[in-house]
């Protein structure tokens, strides 16, 4: 989740492709119609050219799960002082902003506070390459925890950066997410090697990351958080893979569950509406009695969906508060002991308190110095042991 949403809402209860134009310095040019990619860069518009970080609001090309070519939207931010050579690259991964096109972070006014770290990024001399995900800023289903097309759709956005000539991008990155985000960059990890081999993944960080789908929808311990996310996930694979919301909600919950989704995107110090909280509740009853882990075909999803510790290729962090209560700490220590027996080192932030909304943000000096000396090549550390 976006940073300060969820504590939010745990204290109230617990177009048409544009037009190749060339504008200078600021957009790049689109391929014709007939030749378009998966990466290719559509247009680049400058969002804030002020102080030493310049950002750019990006269309570009992706192919999703299905082999579909989608046009979807994002940013990009880069230090504004020039480089002898390609930057180096982050592509950050967002947690859940919502699940319906009006939802996307490129969209927010203050999209640079409202992303952990991205001015200690740049000062560090990173581009950041940050993509809204599909049907986020764009037409479309949104493939709410679905890793093929969000790791897509961030690989992508690494390659269309490149063609942004005063962003200096380079093809040697790391992926770093949050919540949702750490789903998509675990999964980013696993795709990179045969989606886009011709980029160079360093390390991959995750923070209070999503990773066996079945076990995080059941063992979050705030039951109302975890209802809103269930009806996230349960509107958007409706709609993406078909599934029939019959099947787990009865008729009042299915109006229930897609005005959640519609009406609600994830904003920054707003408390839930009484609707909302009522929706919340309702659902939750229902789930009560209805558990999407065990009813086809929303388990089958959840499953086909959920990360395999032994393919998330390369170096990897992960961070999470000790009493998380989105994503339930037991799930995510599990899912590092598999990878620690399979002798993969990895580095762990224990984080103290029950925080999930800042994750990111909390543990953002390690694991920025983490990604530094990932890119410089030092000797990898390994947590495994205490885990």
């Amino acid at each position: 989740m976006k940073q300060g949403a969820l504590t939010d809402m745990q204290a109230n209860f617990r177009n048409i492709a544009l037009p190749a134009l060339i504008i200078a310095a600021s957009i790049a040019v689109a391929p014709a119609a007939s030749a378009q990619q998966a990466g290719d860069l559509v247009s680049a518009q400058p969002a804030d050219q002020s102080g030493d970080m310049r950002l750019w609001r990006i269309a570009y090309w992706m192919r999703d799960g299905t082999n579909q070519l989608r046009q979807v939207t994002g940013m990009v931010a880069a230090p504004r002082s020039g480089s002898s050579g390609k930057r180096k690259v982050i592509a950050w991964a967002h947690g859940t902003s919502g699940v319906v096109e009006k939802c996307a972070p490129s969209r927010v006014s203050d999209f640079a506070k409202v992303t952990p770290a991205l001015a200690e990024m740049v000062s560090r001399g990173y581009v950041v390459v940050a993509p809204d995900y599909p049907g986020l800023g764009s037409p479309g289903a949104h493939p709410y925890l679905v890793g093929e097309d969000t790791a897509r759709s961030l690989l992508d956005a690494v390659r269309a950066a490149q063609a942004i000539a005063d962003a200096g991008a380079g093809r040697h990155f790391a992926v770093w997410g949050e919540s949702q985000g750490g789903h998509a960059a675990l999964w980013t990890a696993m795709s990179a090697p045969r989606y886009a081999p011709e980029l160079a993944l360093v390390a991959t960080a995750a923070a209070a990351p999503p990773t066996d789908l079945p076990e995080n929808l059941r063992k979050g311990s705030d039951a109302s958080v975890r209802a809103m996310l269930t009806a996230y996930a349960a509107y958007s694979w409706s709609r993406h893979f078909g599934a029939d919301l019959r099947t787990l909600f009865d008729r009042a919950n299915q109006g229930v569950v897609t005005r959640l989704a519609e009406n609600n995107c994830v904003e920054l110090g707003k408390s839930p509406r009484l609707t909302t909280i009522l929706g919340v509740l309702s659902v939750r009853n229902q789930l009560a009695r209805k558990d999407i882990t065990r009813t086809p075909p929303w388990a089958g999803i959840a499953r086909s969906n959920s990360v395999d510790p032994l393919a998330v290729s390369g170096p990897l962090l992960v961070a999470q508060s000790v009493d998380d209560p989105v994503v339930a700490p037991s799930v995510t220590r599990a899912f590092l002991r598999k990878r620690c027996r399979a002798g993969l080192p990895l580095r762990f932030v224990s984080l103290p308190g029950g925080d999930h909304a800042h994750s990111a943000r909390d543990s953002s000096i390690e694991t920025l110095d983490w990604i530094d000396a990932r890119f410089a090549g030092a000797p990898l550390p390994d947590d495994c042991k205490r885990i």
